[in-house]
């Protein structure tokens, strides 16, 4: 049993899962900060570790993430067993995604028929386009197969795809990109582009909320 943390609001508009990725847990200060802004905007977030990251804080030793089978076997049983619980509602639309390798879990599961019927929309921070200076070693098919929307805030000096580089890759047109100014792989600007990192954090919290907003609306009036 993975574990998880569940951060609800009082009048929720959505709720969210949240993974975390390779190299930090859910406790990062960078997945709490962004739970703290979502709850500030009515929405519920469950974060959860993977398993080698719940092995890491067990043992206190560093373990290479799970192969992409696992992670999306765990992903998978976390919506299905929030979609069971009794913190599930039904008139509440799920959203999923990640920062980096989870949000590349999550938009890899937007793409399969069983689970992505649970799922309205999916976002991503910092998607890993590819390997550090393996351009190469693309990781595109998550977001060509995508069967749902989904936002990719991104820095635009990220050296897991830049937005440069992503201007050059056909992605699903279910796929829209926010490009924040001079930011790297964490959202992070330098301290010459005039923008510092919380002001980055904030505008991509406002991206997945307008993006939740929009896809909701849509939903309703189809």
């Amino acid at each position: 049993m993975t574990t998880k943390l569940i951060n609800d609001v009082e009048k929720p508009i959505a709720q969210i899962i949240f993974a975390h990725g390779a190299g930090a847990d859910m406790h990062h200060d960078f997945m709490t900060q962004i739970t703290a802004l979502l709850n500030q905007a009515n929405i519920n977030v469950l974060r959860f570790n993977f398993p080698y990251m719940d092995k890491r804080v067990e043992t206190g030793k560093r373990y290479p993430p799970d192969r992409m089978p696992k992670l999306l076997a765990c992903y998978r049983d976390v919506i299905t067993e929030l979609h069971d619980s009794k913190h599930a509602n039904a008139e509440l639309p799920l959203f999923i995604g990640g920062k980096s390798m989870g949000s590349r879990v999550a938009a890899t599961l937007a793409g399969q028929d069983d689970i992505s019927v649970y799922i309205a929309g999916v976002f991503c921070l910092g998607y890993p386009f590819h390997p550090i200076k393996k351009l190469e070693k693309l990781r595109l098919e998550p977001l060509q197969l995508t069967k749902k929307p989904v936002l990719i805030v991104q820095g635009e000096r990220d050296l897991l795809g830049s937005q440069l580089e992503i201007a050059g890759f056909e992605l699903s047109h279910l796929c829209q990109c926010v490009f924040l100014a001079d930011g790297d792989h964490s959202l992070k600007p330098r301290v010459k582009s005039g923008f510092t990192h919380q002001q980055h954090i904030k505008s991509a919290v406002q991206a997945i909320v307008t993006f939740i907003l929009e896809e909701t609306t849509l939903e309703k009036t189809i």
